[in-house]
């Protein structure tokens, strides 16, 4: 690729390039002195699983990885302890050692889906911070100050509310910070919501005799509502352990105007061939069904295989356009409680876990969501015959179940 080209390719999809000229310097010096820049993308192990809105980083670093780069996968063991305030009111609950290294694991697993083992350095932040002491701290904190600090949207709201700040708060963007010091980032990756702490590091590695890193940040990825930001807590995220008939489904559900940033922040498909697939279904020449299909497949290859991608797809189409059963079907047995008089339709489900209670399970039958061998059943006191002996259990469009029904010479029902 020509330095031009490499650009164009490198910040597909970002936001803010801190700044432009000074990537196409690193390039260019680069390509002549033939290295490779060190891009840096740090995740603290707050949570046991990745997701898509993870990846977009993630994919960003192997653009870099594909043309040559040295990417470092840094794991934020230490800046975990701290716990990052960006976006959040209040101080983050800090986790246990314990916690952050199961986590980390994890997201060492996690990451080579899409990275190249081979060409990426994993680390972690606690091995050069945790040895920093408590003199290379006040050092540290000396190169910045509150007035700066306190520009930060999320300190000058809580500062301005009388909300408490702790003092530690203020470590975790110069810990950040350092980490690009110790590893003499040429380039350092986050979401926009990262900008603050990607500057302050770019802020003061000059200090320390180190030329500035560029700053890349690419968009917060929607979640599959089409509402919020992608997020565990939400239940909108579709996670990259996900199975593949259960990421497809998530995939397929979102809202077509989504598709787009989701090909242009999941996908390697270049930009101008985005925009002509979205005049395409704009102009009614590709139905948005067909373009949503290949984004799908195109995900669940990168996680899982061509193969998965094709079944999954198949699997879809039989269950959720030809309306047909599952091919494979999980069977749970229930002891009755009630076998003279029928079965609670809405303790069955709060049994199998499609409702968290009997009240759920009835709004749930009310609103049409719950079939019965495929016959929508929408009286919340529906009782199942138990002489039946089992029956196909679906709840929305993805769960189905076989329900066994076993009669309980104790009256006692199954555990849940």
């Amino acid at each position: 690729m020509t330095i031009d080209e490499q650009i164009t390719y490198l910040t597909k999809g970002c936001v803010d390039v801190v700044r432009q000229e000074d990537l196409r310097r690193k390039l260019v010096h680069a390509e002549k002195s033939g290295t490779s820049l060190t891009v840096k993308v740090g995740f603290d192990p707050t949570a046991p699983d990745l997701h898509l809105g993870h990846t977009v980083l993630i994919r960003k670093m192997k653009h870099f990885q594909d043309l040559g780069h040295r990417v470092v996968f840094l794991i934020g063991d230490f800046t975990a302890l701290i716990g990052d305030p960006t976006g959040r009111a209040k101080m983050r609950p800090t986790l246990t050692k314990e916690q952050i290294a199961e986590n980390a694991e994890t997201y060492k697993l996690q990451v080579f889906k899409l990275l190249d083992p081979e060409r990426t350095v994993v680390d972690f932040n606690s091995s050069w911070l945790m040895g920093l002491g408590s003199e290379g701290l006040i050092r540290l904190a000396a190169q910045y100050n509150v007035a700066q600090m306190l520009e930060r949207r999320e300190f000058r709201k809580r500062y301005e509310k009388g909300t408490p700040i702790a003092i530690h708060e203020f470590l975790y963007p110069l810990a950040q910070a350092y980490d690009s010091i110790h590893l003499q980032a040429d380039i350092e990756i986050g979401g926009t919501d990262q900008l603050f702490n990607l500057n302050v590091g770019r802020d003061i590695m000059p200090s320390f005799g180190i030329e500035p890193q560029v700053v890349l940040t690419t968009p917060l990825l929607v979640g599959f509502d089409g509402a919020a930001k992608m997020s565990k807590a939400l239940g909108n995220y579709v996670g990259i352990t996900d199975q593949p008939n259960e990421m497809f489904g998530k995939l397929m559900s979102i809202p077509d105007e989504l598709m787009w940033m989701y090909y242009l922040l999941l996908t390697d498909m270049p930009k101008s061939e985005v925009d002509n697939l979205q005049k395409q279904v704009n102009s009614g020449s590709l139905h948005p069904r067909k373009s949503k299909v290949d984004l799908a497949r195109s995900i669940v290859t990168d996680f899982h295989s061509a193969a998965d991608a094709i079944e999954a797809a198949n699997e879809f189409e039989r269950r959720f356009v030809k309306k047909e059963l599952p091919t494979t079907i999980t069977e749970r047995e229930i002891l009755t409680v009630n076998p003279d008089g029928g079965e609670s339709l809405g303790r069955i489900m709060m049994q199998c876990g499609f409702a968290k209670s009997t009240s759920a399970a009835g709004r749930l039958i009310e609103q049409g969501s719950v079939r019965v061998d495929g016959t929508r059943v929408e009286d919340r006191l529906f009782r199942v015959d138990v002489g039946r002996g089992s029956f196909i259990l679906q709840v929305g469009k993805r769960k189905v179940i076989r329900i066994k029904l076993s009669k309980s010479a104790h009256g006692e029902s199954s555990p849940v």
